[in-house]
């Protein structure tokens, strides 16, 4: 039985994977997690009991180096990251920090202590951005455009080169905008539910126009375990949905969803150097590995809409609300 630590695992994405994983079984899971603001371990409360659960910082070199020699892994999955781009924005230390040395440290680690398999779960942001046509491959360029995509193409870069230079088996996964349950209301979609929910100002960048490809969050940890089983080291692969919605058609959607009017938008000041749109050439892991998502973008939002209405005593106690 493989034993897989997993970093960020209370976090969005991370914390779908892991409760896939226990769900699963066949294997042993090792979690690190620094429980910073975007945290929160009631995501994996149903995996209690059946995983170590180990509270600390990626960058604390030490640490880590003393779960790895405990625990032994043979391989890990990394998704811990500072993840807004707003906030990067802002200050881009933590981004830096996390993405970069954390993302380093775990590398090195990885190396000492032979790992099999490391997983890197990049994002589609470090190839930049498209204007109304085309859509990246895994050998577009790397482009970045804010600080946070510029942290994350970092630590993919890092990667390469520890598969280049040390053989370590480095497998990088670039996926498009996730959404679904338990994600943390700084993204656009619990930003729209929450705002509508409370007859509040729901806030649109510029005039909306800009398009982002959305891939629905269980969807993308098929795609991890996908890649973690079959995945050959040294390779990239975009995990895409396919489906591109203007920012101001998803607003649009859920608003609609929830019996809401259109005149709680609210159109703001745009992000700096907002990138356009991002759009994904997924067929490398479809014909390569065989996968497939399975959630439809109108049952997956239907779903997330969903879920926030029934769990809004979490969205309330988190948030603050």
């Amino acid at each position: 039985m493989k034993k897989l630590l997993v970093t960020g695992e209370a976090g969005f994405i991370g914390s779908e994977f892991v409760r896939e994983g226990v769900k699963r079984g066949g294997y042993r899971i090792v979690l690190i997690d620094k429980l910073t603001y975007a945290g929160d371990v009631k995501r994996i409360k149903e995996t209690d009991g059946k995983v170590a659960f180990y509270e600390t910082d990626i960058c604390d070199k030490k640490s880590v180096k003393s779960i790895f020699k405990k625990e032994k892994p043979d391989a890990v999955v990394h998704f811990a990251a500072e993840s807004h781009v707003d906030r990067s924005i802002v200050n881009a230390d933590p981004f830096l920090d996390t993405n970069v040395k954390g993302t380093w440290t775990l590398l090195d680690v990885s190396h000492q202590y032979g790992v099999e398999r490391f997983i890197n779960i990049s994002t589609d942001e470090v190839y930049g951005e498209l204007g109304k046509d085309g859509r990246f491959s895994e050998t577009t360029p790397l482009n970045p455009n804010s600080p946070y995509s510029v942290s994350k193409a970092s630590a993919d870069m890092l990667g390469r080169a520890y598969y280049r230079t040390y053989g370590l088996p480095v497998v990088t996964v670039r996926p498009s905008n996730n959404y679904g349950p338990w994600q943390y209301h700084e993204k656009l979609i619990p930003v729209i539910i929450l705002k509508a929910l409370h007859n509040e100002k729901v806030p649109v960048y510029g005039t909306g126009q800009n398009i982002r490809e959305w891939l629905f969050v269980s969807d993308c940890a098929d795609a991890v375990f996908t890649i973690l089983e079959k995945g050959r080291g040294g390779k990239i692969y975009n995990v895409g949905s396919g489906e591109e919605r203007k920012n101001i058609d998803v607003v649009r959607i859920i608003l609609s969803l929830l019996g809401k009017s259109e005149k709680l938008m609210e159109f703001v000041q745009d992000r700096l150097g907002h990138d356009f749109r991002y759009s994904l050439n997924s067929d490398k892991i479809k014909e390569e590995l065989g996968f497939n998502k399975r959630i439809c973008f109108e049952k997956g939002i239907e779903e997330t809409v969903k879920w926030y209405v029934d769990n809004i005593a979490w969205a309330k106690g988190k948030f603050n609300l």
